[in-house]
């Protein structure tokens, strides 16, 4: 499998890195970083103040050359009727996003042990690899501990671990 990141606005070096990480270990594939791109025109709710995630995906799927690709962008974003989102990907597609900014919120889920930035790369490396598993046909899975539990606030992002469990592992092989 080969993903494709395409980092959209300014991704700091370390989200980018952060992110390959992640797809490497958890999926052991092939990781091709694209330059960035310019937020996509039109996507900005100017009601809402926050960027529409169907709009990075869309630009994922046209820049990314792969037959996974991950937008990667520090915008707010937003999908439907939800609040915000941290990332969004279609079920079995090839396009998926995730958005850096609510993953750099204080709460670390009573892991004060470690620093912020530490807690912050561990953020971004679960959700690309959620969402990548999204597009492989993953659903979210009721094991709190799985990488694919649905996580709708950063504490229980950090409750998380950075991989698949059993069951979800099995499906993707």
């Amino acid at each position: 499998m080969h993903v494709d990141i395409v980092p959209v606005g300014d991704v700091p070096a370390v989200v980018k890195r952060e992110a390959s990480t992640g797809l490497r270990t958890v999926y052991n594939c092939d990781v091709t970083v694209h330059d960035a791109q310019p937020i996509p025109t039109g996507a900005y709710d100017s009601n809402r103040d926050q960027y529409r995630a169907e709009e990075f995906i869309e630009l994922a799927s046209r820049v990314g050359s792969g037959k996974k690709n991950i937008a990667i962008t520090p915008k707010d974003l937003y999908y439907r009727r939800r609040n915000y989102v941290f990332g969004l990907a279609y079920l079995d597609g090839n396009g998926s996003v995730i958005s850096t900014f609510r993953l750099q919120t204080s709460s670390d889920g009573g892991l004060s042990n470690r620093s912020s930035s530490e807690v912050f790369a561990e953020r971004v490396r679960k959700e690309v690899v959620h969402e990548i598993g999204h597009t492989l046909g993953l659903e979210h899975c009721d094991n709190k501990r799985c990488v694919m539990n649905f996580s709708p606030t950063v504490r229980e992002v950090d409750v998380k671990e950075q991989n698949l469990c059993g069951t979800c592992q099995r499906q993707v092989l």
